[in-house]
């Protein structure tokens, strides 16, 4: 990896860089300085069409504006994070900022400004880099070394907003009078400008507001999360076909394989991929990913790409490695494809949020009791949640830009909420018997067993965004005898 230009004399690398009287910097010759800052091409792209997801930014700003009227509401799309010394982790633009613009550059921020009838709308952004300073590739922003960016020309024609120099907002943030409302948690620097200006309650007005704007998806959200469980659809498909090579070396080539996949199809994962084999599929979120891959054992495989405009999918199997499941597996996995059934059938407008948790944990107990596992009656157990023992976790969640999407919107907007047309989330039952369980017979011990789908509630009931890959285990079975054949 290529390292900046740094001053030439010990002394000066102790210092900042800093600019000479010319605007350029230490260790650099006036005639290297005149040669980089001349004989380039304009590069500037004067028609560009709108992004696809415009009209609907549009319209989302719109509504934003209606719910905070007369007041100043500024929301960041994030700064680069450190990873290591002078490296950054890949950035992502904050979900709120990128659901309001549609752009995923850092350091962009989005203000509404208040007017008399409703708010002047900008986005600010790093300009195109100054050619003649030097800066393009003696800044560690400069477009040599991190690629160009749009002008702000560009940018209006892409996004449709006034686009402006974020450098100048922060002096104009400390100087504004009025309320002001912000995203927190995505930008330091903006948070300082508003820091006497902004109040903690207010500001989770609007978070819990952008959040619960997302309950419902619109026509472009929906597309793009059938894009992203097709592109899923696809990954699985690729991992069922390495699974030999995974056996000679660990997990890591099942993540490895799918990731392929999200970075040529998508932007990247929308989590990290759960490939889970053997015991540690009794683990939740079991991300390490440095287990062996075993003949005989199952593979959870938890994982979604994400789509290149940020929406993931979510999907689970639960896959034997040797592509066939054993007596007491198909027993298990049967249980949860049943519960699955159970909590999809629940998923309809009008229905409660926790309906189709609800059937699901009622079948899964019911399976437990009649095996043995824990003493009934059913309603007993459910009443005082004994099942959870081997069930573990809520059968779904929300699912849209985040893969728990809609993280801070009131219960009564959600868990307490009733299913709407356009709401898609997760169906996701499982269970559990760690390896050290006690409680149940030695060979139940170590398997774990999740089936997950992306479920888009409709007007007459609901649609399997992910249904595409089988999930029946006969299904599975053949499914996985035709990839590997």
């Amino acid at each position: 990896m290529a390292e900046e230009l740094t001053p030439s004399t010990p002394e000066e690398e102790e210092q900042p860089i800093k600019p000479r009287k010319n605007g350029l910097y230490p260790g650099v010759s006036d005639e290297l300085a005149a040669s980089m800052a001349s004989g380039w091409a304009d590069t500037e792209q004067g028609d560009l069409r709108p992004i696809a997801q415009a009209p609907h930014t549009a319209a989302r700003r719109a509504a934003l504006s209606k719910r905070f009227p007369g007041e100043r509401l500024v929301i960041p799309s994030g700064n680069l994070k450190t990873r290591s010394n002078d490296t950054e982790y890949s950035f992502r633009a904050a979900t709120e900022y990128a659901y309001l613009t549609g752009d995923q550059t850092e350091d962009g921020v989005l203000v509404l400004e208040p007017t008399a009838d409703g708010h002047e709308v900008t986005i600010y952004l790093l300009p195109r880099s100054n050619r003649e300073t030097g800066e393009f590739w003696l800044s560690g922003q400069g477009e040599l070394w991190v690629g160009r960016r749009h002008s702000f020309a560009e940018a209006e024609q892409l996004l449709g907003l006034t686009a402006k120099d974020v450098r100048e907002l922060a002096e104009k943030l400390r100087e504004a009078t009025g309320p002001v409302r912000a995203v927190r948690g995505h930008d330091s620097g903006i948070e300082a400008a508003l820091a006497d200006k902004v109040t903690a309650e207010r500001d989770e007005e609007l978070r819990v507001y952008l959040s619960e704007a997302r309950v419902v998806k619109d026509e472009f959200e929906i597309d793009e999360l059938q894009k992203a469980c097709d592109s899923t659809t696809r990954g699985f498909e690729d991992v069922v076909r390495v699974l030999d090579k995974a056996q000679a070396t660990s997990e890591r080539y099942i993540e490895g394989t799918f990731f392929l996949r999200a970075r040529v199809e998508g932007n990247d994962v929308g989590y990290g991929s759960i490939c889970a084999s053997g015991p540690h599929a009794t683990t939740l979120h079991w991300v390490r990913n440095d287990g062996p891959v075993n003949s005989g054992d199952l593979l959870l495989l938890d994982a979604g790409v994400e789509t290149t405009n940020l929406y993931t999918a979510d999907v689970t199997r639960t896959l034997p490695v040797n592509g066939r499941y054993s007596e007491l597996q198909r027993k298990i996995y049967d249980a949860v494809y049943d519960a699955q059934e159970a909590g999809i059938a629940a998923v309809k407008p009008g229905a409660k949020y926790r309906d189709f948790h609800d059937a699901a944990q009622r079948v899964l107990t019911e399976r437990l009791v009649e095996w043995g596992l824990v003493e009934g009656p059913v309603e007993r157990v459910l009443e005082l949640g004994l099942q959870r023992r081997w069930t573990l976790h809520g059968t779904g969640h929300m699912l849209g830009m985040d893969v728990h999407d809609c993280a801070a919107a009131r219960n009564e907007a959600y868990v307490d909420g009733t299913l709407e047309p356009g709401m898609c989330l997760t169906v996701e039952p499982g269970l559990y018997f760690q390896a050290d369980d006690l409680t149940v017979p030695e060979e139940y011990r170590g398997i774990g067993v999740r089936i997950e789908d992306d479920i888009l509630v409709t007007e007459d009931g609901n649609r399997n965004l992910s249904a595409a890959l089988p999930r029946q285990a006969d299904e599975v079975e053949a499914w996985m005898a035709s990839l590997t054949s």
